[in-house]
């Protein structure tokens, strides 16, 4: 069996897929599989990936499902998974060369009973590290990472397979696409923690719109996978200001999810109740954000 499996979602990416399907042949470990959920594509990516299965340089799996996003393809992908470790590798982005033996080594000689996986770096092609590098300390919470040490930017999250399934199932809604997977984060925290790795495992693509623009998007049309993350974080934020930050953005949530009585599900009353006139605005301000880019886009497409 293998020690480490790259999972990737893909949609409509032919194009940019045989890049990382190069990197991935490159590896200077071969103690991997790739696992490829393809979520819906309409171009010739089921037939590129069948001449890739058919060459052998490296084992492939391949699974089709209907387009329901990036969590349902990593659902599918977590009843496949059987491997120490896993990673997720979207479909326009590669890993250099040595990224795959860099991270067993890692693993086998950082490895403890209470480690999660790693984080380590994403950066752009150019070398640029995304977001910057991480704390100068061994391990960490996630939570600790985004709300204490305000780390910004992507970074390259490796997995041990059997902690994150403990965690499972996903909160998941038949009806959105663009869930909030950060979710099983906060509940991993409360058990373990993440070795930190100032290695650059993954190299991303810059994309050209902001990321600010999908994500108001997303708060708008995935409300109710915003719900339960929101929900998660008011009730193991790392301290007040978190929680009450996370209660504004449930307050919207709950708007955009037509789920008026905000404090039947909540894990915090106070909190929420402080929370309701920010969260309205914040809705409004949303919505506005929302219709704004909306209004760019198609500007965009007629000029």
């Amino acid at each position: 069996m293998k020690s480490m499996t790259v999972f990737t979602p893909t949609f409509n990416r032919e194009k940019t897929l045989g890049r990382l399907y190069d990197s991935l042949c490159r590896q200077t470990s071969s103690d991997f599989k790739w696992i490829i959920v393809d979520d819906g594509s309409g171009d010739g990516t089921s037939v590129q990936v069948e001449k890739w299965m058919a060459e052998k340089k490296i084992e492939i799996q391949y699974y089709y499902q209907k387009n329901k996003g990036k969590l349902a393809a990593q659902i599918l992908a977590l009843n496949y998974i059987d491997t120490e470790l896993f990673t997720c590798i979207d479909s326009d982005d590669y890993m250099p060369d040595d990224a795959v033996e860099k991270i067993l080594k890692f693993w086998k000689a950082n490895k403890k009973s209470s480690s999660a996986g790693i984080i380590g770096l994403d950066a752009y092609e150019d070398g640029a590290v995304a977001g910057g590098k991480l704390p100068a300390v061994k391990e960490s919470t996630y939570s600790d990472l985004v709300d204490h040490y305000k780390i910004k930017g992507d970074k390259k999250y490796i997995f041990d397979t059997e902690v994150y399934k403990k965690y499972l199932p996903y909160p998941y809604f038949e009806d959105e696409i663009f869930h909030e997977v950060s979710w099983i984060f906060t509940l991993i925290d409360q058990d373990y923690k993440f070795l930190l790795s100032d290695e650059i495992y993954c190299i991303i693509e810059y994309q050209q719109d902001g990321l600010s623009n999908g994500l108001y998007k997303r708060y708008k049309t995935s409300p109710k996978s915003f719900l339960e993350y929101r929900r998660i974080k008011m009730k193991y934020g790392i301290n007040n200001k978190i929680v009450l930050k996370n209660s504004i953005h449930y307050i919207s949530s709950s708007l955009f999810a037509k789920k008026w009585n905000f404090f039947k599900d909540s894990p915090n009353k106070l909190y929420t109740f402080i929370a309701i006139p920010f969260g309205i605005l914040l809705n409004v301000y949303i919505n506005y954000k929302v219709k704004q880019n909306t209004n760019r886009i198609k500007q965009g497409k007629l000029s």
